[in-house]
Formats: C-alpha cells, structure tokens, sequence
C-alpha cells in the first residue's frame, strides 16, 4: 500500500491538460519513444519524451489534449530535456494515455 499523504502535499503537483501541437521520432531514446512538444496555455509550450509508441502514432496524438504533471525539474534524456511527465496506465500491450473526457482549455488544472 502506498504511503498516505497530505491535501498540501497533493496541492504542490500541478497536473493539468495540454493540447498536443508536435510528435517527432526519437530514435536516441533506449525504449522506443516519441518526442512530444504540448501547449499547456498560461503555463506554456513544453516537450517531453514519451514511451507511447506501442500503441500511439504521431497522427493520433496531434491535436488530442493529454494530461501532465508540469511542475517537475527538466530531466535529460540521452539529447533530449524532458519539461514535464506525460501521465497514463500501463498495461501489457503499451502505456495508455491519460486524457481528457471533453475539452477544457489548455492549462486547466487537475482538481
């Protein structure tokens, strides 16, 4: 079982939905992945490496709004900076994608 933890410590994520502008190959990545570029609104436009091309290809995730944690520090990745997580679920066949159930503007936070 997971560690309880407190609302502040909740309130210091912040999670919110972003709008997939750019998928790009990243063939430098170890496990194959797809380099992601997300408008976040207010917070911005930032990239990310994502292990999802199991079952996403660059034309299903263009202009789909996706869900990211986007207060994390810059993580390198081979040549690559990572600004922010992708969320999803894995399961045998590949990471699934957390997403939106109806569009909301790029930027809203996660409540």
């Amino acid at each position: 079982m997971s560690e309880t933890i407190t609302w502040q410590d909740f309130e210091r994520v912040l999670i919110a939905a972003g709008t997939v502008l750019r998928v790009e190959d990243f063939p430098e990545a170890r496990k194959p992945a797809w380099k992601l570029w997300v408008d976040f609104g207010p917070h911005g436009i930032k990239k990310t490496s994502a292990q999802v091309k199991a079952l996403y290809r660059p034309e299903d995730l263009v202009g789909r709004q996706i869900v990211g944690v986007i207060n994390l520090p810059p993580k390198q990745v081979g040549p690559f900076v990572s600004e922010f997580l992708l969320t999803g679920f894995p399961t045998d066949e590949g990471v699934v994608i957390t997403t939106v159930e109806r569009p909301v503007p790029n930027g809203t936070r996660l409540s």
